[in-house]
C-alpha cells in the first residue's frame, strides 16, 4: 500500500508532466496563435475601419518574445495613423491562449502616431463610428461596474511591466493647428517611470518630464508631471483650437486602489495641481489663477449607478468641500449633486477664491464662520420634481471691509454708467442733485406695482433669489440644453448694473450671486432704497435712463402723474426698451398683441390683489405717446393728436451735475 508521501510525489509528477506538455503545446502552436491574432486584426481593420494594417515582419524570440518590424495603419484616402519601425515585446502565453493579450515587456523604436483633419476629412473618423454590435449593446442596460472593470483590465494588460520607448512622436494637425509631442525617452523599469518629452506647437516649444511609480498588475500608480525648463507647462492645441490658454507648474496623479467586490467597483486615489492658470473669454476677462488644488477621490460604480462618494474631498487653497455626484438608472435616470463645506472662517474663504475670478472681492475682509450645504436632484423622466436646496449657516459673520465692489455706495449719491454692447454710455448721477432723479414716493404706485409684478413679484420678501423660479430655470435650461432662461431678480439686476458689467462670463455670474447674497443678507441697504435706485438707473428707451427721463420722453409727465395704462406700457418695455416702437401699429396706437399682454398683466395683478376693479375704470382709454418718443414711431396715417410742445428730457452733463448744490 502506497504511503501518503508516495501519493503526493506521484501527483506532483503528473502535474509537472501536464504543465510541460501544456508549455510544449503552447510553444508548438504559438506561431499559429500569433498568425491568427494578426490575421484577425488585419481583417477587422479592413472590414470595420476601412484601413490597411500592415506588419512587414513578425516573429517569436525565445519562449514568449515577439518582434514586429515596420508596423503601419493607413486609412483609405487619408493620412497614415501610425507607423512604427520596431516593436519588441513579450506576452503572457497562457493569456494569449485564452484570447487575451497581456504584455510583459515592451521596446519601441522610431515611429509616429498622428491625427489629422484636413477640411472635413479626418484620418481617424472610422474609429469614431460605432459598430452595429456596439450600437445594439448600447441599447441594452449595462452593468457599469463590470463594464468599466473589464475595460480598465484590458488597458492595464497592454501596459507592460518593463518598457523602453525611444523617439515615438505624437502629431496633431487640425487644419493647420499643430502640436507635436516627441517622446524621446520613456522608461518603466522596476516600477519606476521616467520620461523626456519635447513639445512643439505653432506658439511655443517646451521640454516636459514625467517621473514616478507605476505597477499595472497591482493597478497602482503615483506619477508627477512637470516642466524641465523654467516656467510653467503650457497646454498645447487648446489655445489655437478653443482660445483656451492654460498652464500649470506641476500635476500629480495617484491611483491607490482599483478593486471590484460585491458587484461594486472602487477607484481610490488623489490628484493635485499647482499654480493652474486659465484664460478664456467665457470664463473671465483676465487670467484665473488657482494656486493649489487637490482632489482626494473615491469613485464607486455599481450595476446601475456611477458616483463620486461623499467621502471624497476637494481642496481649493484653504477651502475644503465634500462633493457627492451620482448618475443612477435603476428605475428612472436620476442625476444627484450634493456639496458640503464644513465650518470654516469667512476670511479664509475670501482669500482662497481664485485670483481673477472674483476681482470685486479683492481686499474684502470678514469675521465669523459659516458652513454650507447644497442638495440638487434631477429626474430626467420627472423633471418637475427637481430638488434644489441651498443652505448656509452663519456664526457672527460680518463684513468689516469691502473690496472693489463697495456695496455701501448704493445708499449715497453715485455716478452710474450703463454699458451697451461693450460701449460705455453717458454718466447718470443717481442722487437729488440730478433734476431727473425721482424718489420712490414720487413714483406712481401703479408703476411700482406693474414693474414688481412683471419683474419680481416677491421682491420685498425674498433675500435676493427666488428658489422656485431658479428651479424652473434649471429645468428649462436642461430641456433645451442651453442657457435659454434665467431667474434674475431685481436685486440681481441691480448688482449687475451698478457694480458689475454685462459681460457674459462665468466670473461675472459667480460674482453676481455672491454680491447679491451679501447685499440682501447683511442689511446693507433697505428694499425701498434698492427699488428707488433700480427705477432711476434702468434703461427705458434709446439713451433714456431712469423713470424721470422716461416719463418725459413718452408722456411729458412727472412719474407721480402716470396713469395705470401708461404704467402698464412702461413695465412691458423693460426687457427691450430700445425696441419700444414694436409695441405700436402704423396708426400710432398700441398693437393688438401688446394690448393682450397688458390685459394679461392686469388680470394677474387683480387676482393677486395688487389692483382692484376700481383701479381699471379707465383701462379702455388708449395709450397716447406725446413726448419725443412719438417722433420715432412709424405712423403712416395722419396724426390728429395735437401736441403743444415736444421737448427732450433735460440730460444734465456730469460736469455740471457734480458742481450743482442741493
Amino acid at each position: 500500500m502506497r504511503t501518503v508521501k508516495q501519493k503526493i510525489y506521484v501527483t506532483l509528477k503528473i502535474i509537472a508532466v501536464v504543465m510541460v506538455l501544456a508549455i510544449l503545446g503552447l510553444f508548438s502552436f504559438r506561431n499559429n496563435l500569433l498568425e491568427q491574432l494578426l490575421a484577425k486584426t488585419t481583417s477587422k481593420a479592413v472590414t470595420e475601419y476601412n484601413c490597411d494594417f500592415i506588419i512587414k515582419e513578425a516573429s517569436f524570440e525565445g519562449l514568449s518574445g515577439i518582434n514586429l518590424n515596420e508596423v503601419t495603419l493607413v486609412p483609405k484616402n487619408a493620412d497614415t495613423i501610425f507607423k512604427i519601425h520596431k516593436i519588441k515585446t513579450s506576452v503572457n502565453l497562457m493569456q494569449l491562449f485564452f484570447g487575451d493579450l497581456q504584455l510583459g515587456t515592451l521596446e519601441v523604436q522610431n515611429g509616429f502616431v498622428q491625427l489629422t483633419k484636413k477640411g472635413n476629412v479626418k484620418n481617424f473618423a472610422a474609429f469614431l463610428k460605432k459598430s452595429e454590435e456596439e450600437q445594439d449593446s448600447n441599447n441594452d442596460k449595462k452593468d457599469y461596474a463590470a463594464f468599466t472593470y473589464r475595460i480598465i483590465s484590458k488597458i492595464l494588460n497592454l501596459v507592460p511591466t518593463d518598457m523602453n520607448v525611444q523617439n515615438l512622436v505624437f502629431k496633431l494637425d487640425d487644419n493647420g493647428k499643430k502640436a507635436t509631442i516627441n517622446i524621446k525617452k520613456l522608461a518603466l523599469i522596476n516600477k519606476n517611470i521616467e520620461t523626456t518629452i519635447n513639445v512643439q506647437t505653432n506658439t511655443f516649444t517646451q521640454n516636459w518630464k514625467i517621473k514616478g511609480l507605476a505597477d499595472p498588475r497591482m493597478k497602482t500608480a503615483d506619477i508627477r508631471f512637470f516642466n524641465m525648463d523654467s516656467g510653467a507647462i503650457k497646454m498645447p492645441y487648446f489655445d489655437e483650437r478653443y482660445n483656451l490658454i492654460s498652464s500649470f507648474d506641476s500635476i500629480r496623479v495617484n491611483i491607490q486602489n482599483i478593486s471590484k467586490s460585491s458587484g461594486e467597483l472602487h477607484l481610490d486615489g488623489y490628484a493635485s495641481i499647482s499654480n493652474l492658470k486659465i484664460n478664456h473669454p467665457k470664463i473671465a476677462n483676465k487670467d484665473v489663477i488657482i494656486k493649489n488644488a487637490r482632489f482626494d477621490y473615491r469613485f464607486l460604480l455599481g450595476s446601475d449607478f456611477i458616483s463620486i462618494d461623499s467621502s471624497s474631498t476637494v481642496q481649493l487653497n484653504k477651502i475644503r468641500l465634500h462633493p457627492y455626484l451620482s448618475y443612477e438608472t435603476e428605475e428612472d435616470t436620476i442625476y444627484k449633486l450634493k456639496v458640503a463645506i464644513p465650518k470654516m472662517k469667512a476670511q479664509d474663504f475670501i482669500t482662497s477664491l481664485p485670483d481673477g475670478l472674483f476681482t470685486h472681492f479683492q481686499g474684502m475682509e470678514a469675521t465669523g464662520t459659516f458652513d454650507y450645504n447644497l442638495n440638487f436632484q434631477f429626474n430626467k423622466n420627472k423633471p418637475n420634481q427637481l430638488v434644489f436646496e441651498s443652505k448656509i449657516k452663519k456664526e457672527n459673520l460680518r463684513i468689516t471691509k469691502y473690496g472693489d465692489a463697495n456695496l455701501n455706495k448704493i445708499n449715497d449719491s453715485f455716478v452710474y454708467h450703463a454699458i451697451i454692447k461693450d460701449v460705455l454710455q453717458r454718466p447718470i448721477l443717481v442722487g437729488t442733485a440730478n433734476p431727473n432723479f425721482t424718489p420712490l414716493d414720487q413714483i406712481s404706485p401703479y408703476l411700482q406695482k406693474c414693474v414688481l409684478t412683471s419683474e419680481d413679484p416677491s421682491f420685498f420678501t425674498h433675500r435676493g433669489f427666488i428658489n422656485e423660479a431658479f428651479k424652473q430655470s434649471i429645468v428649462k435650461n436642461i430641456r433645451t440644453k442651453k442657457f435659454s432662461r434665467g431667474a434674475s431678480t431685481i436685486s440681481m439686476q441691480l448688482i449687475k448694473n451698478v457694480f458689475l458689467t454685462r459681460e457674459k462670463t462665468l466670473s461675472r455670474k459667480l460674482e453676481e450671486i455672491l454680491l447679491v447674497y451679501l447685499l440682501e443678507n447683511n442689511r446693507i441697504s433697505s428694499k425701498e432704497r434698492m427699488l428707488e435706485v433700480y427705477f432711476n438707473i434702468i434703461e427705458w428707451g434709446p439713451d433714456v435712463y431712469g423713470i424721470g427721463e422716461a416719463s418725459q420722453f413718452y408722456f411729458q409727465k412727472k412719474p407721480i402723474d402716470l396713469t395705470l395704462n401708461e404704467c402698464l406700457y412702461l413695465a412691458r418695455i423693460i426687457p427691450s426698451p430700445s425696441k419700444f416702437m414694436r409695441q405700436f401699429g402704423s396708426d400710432g396706437n398700441l398693437s393688438d398683441s401688446s394690448k393682450k399682454v397688458q390685459n394679461f398683466l392686469t388680470n394677474i395683478m387683480i387676482k393677486r390683489g395688487v389692483l382692484s376693479i376700481d383701479d381699471t375704470i379707465y383701462k379702455s382709454q388708449p395709450v397716447i405717446i406725446s413726448g419725443t418718443a412719438r417722433s420715432l414711431l412709424k405712423i403712416t396715417v395722419k396724426d390728429s393728436t395735437k401736441v403743444d410742445s415736444i421737448v427732450m428730457p433735460k440730460f444734465i452733463p456730469i460736469s455740471i451735475i457734480s458742481t450743482t448744490k442741493k
